[in-house]
């Protein structure tokens, strides 16, 4: 019991459990609990962009073969948009299949409009200008503005263009790779100590939530809740686990190897919080430096599989919960839509909810304003979907350098049954656990 309570997961089940206790017993203190969940994320988010452009660097630079990291690209996106697409259908199946929405009869007439004003406003801004405006969005206006904005797409497009420059310069550009390389241990070792703090993190975002919305808010559109949950277990298990069974890994082992990062995400609904940290365990496993630094910055924006599920799911309910009659061709638009929309979400506020708004503005047959419905549970929905993004992110890493022949198989394994030590032991081994190969 005791190493359990020492161990970073034995703490953040603890710190879960008792953030629950307090927002039941005590939830006006446990909303005044906030700002522990939200500055542990911020403290994550602070190091983000510098982190990702030293590991993205780093792996390039270290790399050599520049036609290596521009096929582990391309592959990366073909991957992203096969699993996006499969996502998309499964949630508009589900929706038929299962009705969620049938006989709730809203009339669109009584719903409070004022309360999707804000992501009405997003949503505008995340459509104009089509896909050529979010390709010219991928460009900084200065480097400097990329890192301050925390803006990771804008970061990786910098990084991979000073990797290759610095890949080229050759001898020259070792003192540089050098400085980068160094950077990125004193960056992971600040993680080291943040983490740390996820417990108190887990702890105010579980207590918060509880504390404002209560056990007993999650009954409403309580079916919508289950079939989205369901809908992401069976893509984890099933198509999840076969690209992890195809690559030669055990889909069980790899959550259970990242069991800490999950939790985090489970009590923050955010998978940013995680991400040097599930950066650093991929890279323990033995995948090459490069293939984590492209795959898993790039998969936030442009894998987002329980997300994708969520968009066409929610989609389909608002019809059918307002009595909207919709054709194939609707059905079609909304698919071919999403594929798009969803590639604008990570880092917009209420992404959900806009990245929702910007799709149905697509289809005037079905009222944007019934995104009022899923606002109550976007909270409850957003647990499994950050959870799922996730895992499908880590799996895209995984099946990427399995197909590249960028993962050590060997170590891999080893990790992944417990036979080596974990990130965290390695870190304070060596001061590294970059893997170059």
């Amino acid at each position: 019991m005791g190493r359990f309570a020492k161990s970073l997961f034995g703490q953040v089940l603890i710190a879960l459990a008792i953030g629950i206790l307090v927002g039941l017993f005590s939830p006006d203190f446990a909303v005044k609990l906030k700002p522990l969940g939200d500055g542990f994320i911020k403290l994550i988010k602070m190091i983000i962009p510098v982190l990702v452009f030293c590991v993205v660097v780093h792996g390039i630079a270290g790399a050599g073969d520049l036609k290596r990291v521009g096929r582990v690209g391309v592959k990366a996106l073909v991957y992203f948009e096969v699993l996006t697409t499969i996502a998309l259908v499964m949630g508009l199946v589900l929706a038929f299949v299962f009705q969620p929405g049938h006989g709730m009869n809203v009339d669109v007439k009584t719903l409070d409009a004022s309360a999707m004003s804000t992501y009405a406003s997003n949503a505008d801004k995340l459509t104009s200008g089509g896909f050529v405006d979010f390709l010219m969005k991928l460009i900084p206006n200065t480097v400097v503005q990329a890192f301050a904005t925390g803006d990771v797409l804008q970061v990786l497009l910098f990084a991979v263009l000073f990797g290759c420059a610095l890949s080229m310069l050759g001898e020259r550009g070792k003192p540089v790779a050098a400085v980068v390389d160094a950077t990125s241990l004193v960056l992971f070792k600040i993680m080291g100590i943040i983490i740390k703090l996820a417990p108190l993190g887990v702890l105010g975002a579980i207590a918060f939530t509880v504390g404002k919305y209560g056990i007993g808010s999650l009954k409403q559109l309580g079916m919508l809740v289950l079939l989205f949950y369901a809908a992401v277990a069976i893509f984890v298990f099933v198509v999840l686990g076969f690209v992890m069974r195809v690559s030669g890994f055990s889909l069980i082992k790899l959550l259970r190897y990242l069991r800490e990062e999950l939790m985090v995400v489970f009590a923050t609904t955010s998978s940013d919080s995680v991400l040097p940290q599930i950066m650093s365990k991929l890279r323990n496993m033995g995948i090459r430096d490069s293939t984590v630094g492209l795959v898993i910055p790039t998969g936030y924006s442009f894998n987002l599989d329980a997300f994708s599920i969520y968009i066409t799911l929610a989609a389909v309910f608002i019809a059918q919960a307002t009595n909207t009659p919709i054709t194939m061709t609707d059905l079609l638009t909304i698919l071919a839509i999403s594929l798009v929309t969803s590639k604008g979400a990570h880092g917009v506020p209420g992404s959900a909810i806009v990245v929702l708004a910007a799709t149905l503005h697509a289809i005037p047959a079905i009222p944007t304003i019934g995104l009022v419905l899923v606002l109550s549970i976007d909270w409850f929905i957003g647990i499994a979907r950050a959870l799922g993004n996730l895992i499908g992110n880590c799996v895209a890493t995984v099946a990427v350098a399995a197909w590249e022949g960028d993962i050590d198989r060997e170590r891999a394994h080893a990790v992944l049954d417990g036979r080596m030590p974990p990130v965290e032991e390695t870190l304070a081994e060596t001061g590294t656990v970059a893997m170059n190969h």
